[in-house]
C-alpha cells in the first residue's frame, strides 16, 4: 500500500515485542508492548499519543523511527517503505526523522560541551565542512531555540533542565528533519518552563513546517499543541479523533476516565476522579476488551469479555474501539 500524497508517515498494524524471560516448561515469553497499531501523520501535523505509563507509547514512537525493531506491520515515510531497510540505507532517512527525549540530561553526553553536542549530528551527516561553518551553524541553532551563544562552551551539568531540553531540540533540528517524535519532552520540567518549551515547539512547527508525534500523559499539554489525538491502552489504540472532538465528546470509557482524572483548575468544580483498578500485565492481558475489568459502563455484554473490539468510525474521523459505543454516546 502506498501512502497518500497528504501523508508523511504511515504505520500499518505495527507490533512491537520484547523478550520477557522463560515461562512454564522453559518456553520463552514475549511481551507485546504495541499490538497492530495503525497511525498516519501528515506534513506539518502534530499528532498526540496519550495513555497511562506502560501502555506502549514510547515503544511505538521508537519503532516509527526504526530505533526499535518491529515484530509485525509496515512503516512508510515520505512515500517509502522503511520497514526492513538496513542501517546503512536508513542513514540518509534519519536526517528527516528525529527524536526529542524525555530526560534531557540522560540524552546528552556529559563530556561534550553544548557546542560539541549540537555539532555532532552535523559531523555525522557531513552537513557542514570546516570548524568555522559548523560553529556558525551551531550558534544559529542555539539562537533558534532561545539560547544565547554564551552557553556554547558549557557542559550539561552547568545548565538548567529547560536549557538542557532546548539543547536537545537544537540537536534534533540540526539535520533539518520533517518529522520529530517528542517523547514526554516537558514532563521533567517545572510548569513555567513547560509552557516556554511548548511555545517554542509550536513556533518551530509553524516556522519550519515540522510534523510531530507528541507523546504525553498530560492531556492538557496535548490539547494545547496537537491536531489529532490517539489514546492507547495496553498496546492498542482505543480511540482517535481530532483534538477538540476528543475533549468535547470522548466516546471510549477509558478516554472518559482519563479526562475525569484531570485535576480541576477552577474553584468549586468537581475534584479529579482516580481511574479505578490497575493496568493489567501485558504478559497476561484480559480476554476480549483489555479495559473491561476497569470499565465503568454498566450492563456490559459478554462480548466485552470475549471478543476484541476493532476501531470503528463514528463519523468525522472519530474512531473508537468499544462494544458499548452506542451507550457511551448517550
Amino acid at each position: 500500500m502506498t501512502a497518500s500524497p497528504g501523508t508523511l508517515l504511515r504505520a500499518e498494524a505495527v507490533t512491537v515485542e520484547y523478550p520477557a524471560g522463560a515461562g512454564l516448561f522453559g518456553r520463552k515469553e514475549r511481551l507485546r508492548a504495541v499490538v497492530e497499531v495503525d497511525l498516519a501523520v501528515g506534513p506539518g501535523e502534530c499528532h498526540g499519543l496519550v495513555g497511562e505509563s506502560g501502555c506502549g507509547k514510547s515503544s511505538l514512537g521508537r519503532a516509527l523511527l526504526r530505533l526499535t525493531d518491529i515484530a509485525g506491520g509496515r512503516i512508510q515515510f515520505e512515500g517509502r517503505d522503511i520497514t526492513h531497510l538496513s542501517p546503512r540505507s536508513m542513514r540518509p532517512i534519519r536526517r528527516r526523522m528525529q527524536m526529542i527525549f524525555q530526560d534531557p540530561y540522560a540524552s546528552l553526553n556529559p563530556r561534550f560541551t553544548v557546542a560539541q553536542a549540537v555539532a555532532e549530528p552535523l559531523i555525522i551527516h557531513r552537513l557542514e565542512s570546516g570548524r568555522a561553518a559548523r560553529r556558525e551553524r551551531v550558534l544559529e541553532l542555539l539562537w533558534d531555540v532561545g539560547l544565547d551563544g554564551s552557553v556554547a562552551g558549557r557542559y550539561p551539568h552547568e545548565l538548567s533542565g529547560g536549557q538542557r531540553q532546548r539543547v536537545g531540540v537544537a540537536r534534533a533540528l540540526a539535520v533539518d528533519p520533517t518529522f520529530i517524535v517528542a517523547d514526554e519532552p516537558v514532563s521533567a520540567l517545572d510548569v513555567s518552563v513547560q509552557a516556554q518549551l511548548l511555545n517554542l515547539l509550536e513556533d518551530l512547527r509553524a516556522a519550519r513546517g515540522l510534523a510531530f508525534l507528541f507523546i504525553s500523559h498530560d492531556l492538557r499539554v496535548v490539547r494545547h499543541l496537537c491536531d489529532q489525538v490517539s489514546v492507547m491502552y495496553l498496546g492498542r489504540v482505543v480511540e482517535r479523533a481530532p483534538t477538540d472532538e476528543i475533549f468535547s465528546r470522548p466516546r471510549h470509557p477509558y478516554t472518559r476516565a482519563l479526562l475525569a482524572a484531570l485535576p480541576s483548575m477552577r474553584p468549586g468544580e468537581a475534584p479529579a476522579q482516580r481511574l479505578p483498578g490497575e493496568v493489567p500485565s501485558p504478559l497476561d492481558p484480559p480476554s476480549g476488551c483489555a479495559f473491561h475489568p476497569r470499565c465503568s459502563v454498566a450492563d456490559r455484554p459478554e462480548a466485552c469479555m470475549e471478543s476484541l473490539p476493532g476501531l470503528e468510525d463514528c463519523g468525522g474521523g472519530h474512531l473508537v474501539a468499544c462494544h458499548m459505543r452506542e451507550k457511551t454516546e448517550e
